[in-house]
């Protein structure tokens, strides 16, 4: 049960107003905990940014319309991985491009996430904010885990520590492609109470049978919602996988997209997470002595 914050001031009167207020308001907070999710799915230029911006703004115009609470957009997704300019796309948070995607969530009133280059002093981040309807800044990550093929590493300062969110929709981790490869981090996520882990990636179709396999894992796993967006398109004449997905605490697949562009939708209750847990409580179930 989740208990709100509730107020009883002046004009109110009486034991049975108390309780019908009360009452209300659990039925009213139980109803606005769920949520719908849009994954923008979309093709996408590498070094173009104010193309990707209006395919973006696109995107998220038809979230909005088909009543999307929250609308996330791919990895990097403005810039792509042209890292060898950088510089030219970075900015510090609540600046450029990320400033860029606080007044789309604005625009369209729509909580929006993914990520861009931030520039921190000398130091670039590939960085995942997540920003309200007001295109007010809910948190970020720092991508922690680089993705030495793509020279990530070259480019880029690992992030050193995870972003859990208290969201208006519950408790959401946030993660950036190659992440998916680390169970750890989904995990230590669960056990600090994430009901939705939120994923941004940029991830090729030669290895698109990893994406499926291993998003559906972190899910089944850590009985939570898995919500991931990718690419669709070519990057540096490699194809990008889509598949975009939302996986419920059972390993259920919600919606999936395949490999065109497209903004695919689903219903999260972040309560289902909870009765999950309780109905087999395997993070309580855990032998952490053996493990380590």
């Amino acid at each position: 049960m989740r208990w709100p914050y509730c107020i009883l001031g002046p004009g109110v009167s009486g034991l049975q107003t108390q309780i019908d207020l009360l009452v209300h308001n659990l039925r009213m907070t139980d109803e606005e905990m769920k949520f719908k999710i849009a994954l923008a799915q979309i093709e996408l230029e590498l070094g173009n940014p104010d193309g990707n911006l209006q395919v973006a703004r696109e995107a998220v115009a038809e979230a909005a319309r088909a009543g999307a609470d929250i609308v996330l957009l791919p990895e990097l997704w403005a810039c792509g991985y042209d890292l060898i300019n950088a510089r030219k796309y970075a900015s510090p948070l609540n600046d450029g491009w990320f400033a860029k995607m606080q007044e789309l969530a604005q625009e369209h009133k729509i909580a929006l996430g993914g990520s861009m280059i931030e520039e921190l002093g000398e130091t670039f981040y590939n960085t995942f904010i997540l920003v309200d309807k007001l295109g007010k800044q809910l948190g970020y990550y720092r991508k922690t885990h680089l993705f030495d093929l793509i020279e990530e590493k070259e480019y880029f300062t690992a992030g050193k520590e995870l972003a859990l969110l208290e969201t208006p929709w519950g408790k959401i981790g946030l993660a950036l492609c190659y992440d998916l490869r680390f169970p750890e981090m989904f995990r230590a996520y669960a056990t600090k109470g994430a009901e939705t882990i939120l994923l941004v990636a940029e991830w090729p179709n030669s290895r698109i049978a990893h994406w499926n396999i291993l998003v559906q894992a972190r899910a089944v796993e850590n009985q939570c919602f898995i919500a991931a967006v990718n690419k669709v398109g070519t990057s540096k004449g490699k194809r990008l996988g889509g598949n975009s997905a939302v996986i419920d605490p059972m390993g259920k697949v919600l919606t999936q997209g395949g490999i065109a562009p497209g903004v695919f939708l689903a219903d999260v209750d972040p309560d289902e997470t909870a009765k999950v847990r309780k109905w087999m409580p395997v993070l309580n179930d855990r032998n952490l002595d053996l493990y380590d």
